[in-house]
């Protein structure tokens, strides 16, 4: 019998699906921007880049630091993803760094949230 999902897994599942998000915002949109100018309008809001931010912080933070059971390594990558989403969100150190700061700060954090959903289900696995 499969046990029930933890609401750490749950916040890792949720975690993934924003970085996903982020990062289709960051590569899909671009594209659409030329054929849709609505779409373009969106993808080069600053506001969108910061509410991905701002999301992702407070969920890595639930689902990553909890004394009980938190692995260091995994912390320190997705802090690493987080910083870069946020210098990307506010252009650091350049605009040209954007795109390339947030992908990259994206694919960090999901990573986190991959090690760490895999690392969870093996300790449950073993208890």
């Amino acid at each position: 019998m499969s046990q029930p999902r933890s609401a750490p897994a749950v916040g890792d599942a949720f975690a993934i699906g924003l970085s996903g998000l982020c990062l289709a915002h960051c590569l899909a949109l671009p594209l659409l921007a030329g054929l849709l100018p609505l779409a373009g309008a969106w993808a080069g809001a600053e506001w969108v880049h910061w509410l991905f931010a701002a999301v992702a912080a407070p969920v890595s933070l639930w689902t990553l630091v909890r004394p009980t059971d938190r692995a260091a390594g995994v912390v320190v990558l997705a802090l690493a993803g987080l910083t870069l989403l946020f210098a990307g969100a506010a252009g650091f150190p350049s605009h040209e760094l954007e795109t390339p700061l947030t992908v990259t700060g994206g694919l960090l954090l999901a990573a986190a949230h991959l090690i760490n959903w895999r690392r969870r289900a093996t300790c449950a696995h073993e208890a």
